[in-house]
């Protein structure tokens, strides 16, 4: 079913390695905010999605930090499209956001429970290599578009 995914298609590139380590790094944040009880680390990987999903910036801070670990670590490089990824980093910014805006509201609960299903999709990503913003392009976005 993964195979058949369609996904935007860019003629830009990135390294799958620095997606997945993006993914590794947007698990640290959510589980710190989690673990901390605080709408301040949601919210820098917020303003990372943003940077990642609406700039022209070459790298956001996580993905430079992910580059530099890549290079020190020599991680072999496989390049990837890089539309997929923006389509994530668009989905991805609605959740440190929800999750930002219900710990500042006094909603924990609720906000453990938004940041629990963001760190099993970034443990998709980091894990497993599955972009579930292709999945949902694929069934959700692709249709309007035929």
């Amino acid at each position: 079913m993964i195979k058949s995914m369609i996904c935007p298609v860019s003629n830009e590139k990135v390294n799958e390695q620095v997606t997945r380590l993006n993914a590794l790094f947007a698990m640290v944040f959510i589980t710190a905010g989690w673990a901390f009880q605080s709408a301040v680390f949601p919210a820098v990987l917020m303003a990372d999605f943003f940077i990642r999903a609406f700039t022209k910036l070459k790298f956001s801070p996580i993905s430079l930090a992910s580059s530099l670990l890549v290079n020190t670590l020599g991680l072999e490089g496989k390049s990837i499209d890089k539309a997929p990824k923006i389509f994530a980093a668009r989905l991805g910014l609605i959740m440190p956001l929800v999750i930002t805006l219900l710990f500042l509201f006094g909603f924990p609960v609720a906000a453990s429970v938004i940041s629990a299903m963001l760190l099993i999709l970034a443990s998709l990503e980091f894990f497993f290599g599955i972009c579930v913003g292709c999945i949902i392009y694929t069934w959700v976005v692709l249709p309007f578009y035929n």
